[in-house]
């Protein structure tokens, strides 16, 4: 094990990092970035609150408050 290859990615404390390397010349921590989820994988949903559909109705009760605000404010008037 000590003869492998080292993954030799600078760390945060600017050394290099001595873990093993992978196939890509990376250890484990180093390797790259992840792919994420799947498109569409429906068990990383947790909630509708910032899905498009949400924001657009946020921005259209908005609108709304400001148009009802306007006009019992020039109905006072």
């Amino acid at each position: 094990m000590h003869l492998s290859a080292r993954c030799r990615a600078k760390t945060r404390k600017g050394n290099e990092c001595q873990s093993g390397a992978m196939r890509n010349g990376r250890c484990r921590m180093h390797g790259g970035t992840s792919t994420g989820a799947p498109k569409g994988n429906d068990n990383a949903l947790k909630h509708g609150r910032y899905t498009a559909l949400a924001a657009e109705w946020r921005r259209r009760l908005a609108e709304l408050r400001l148009s009802i605000s306007d006009l019992v404010t020039r109905s006072d008037a």
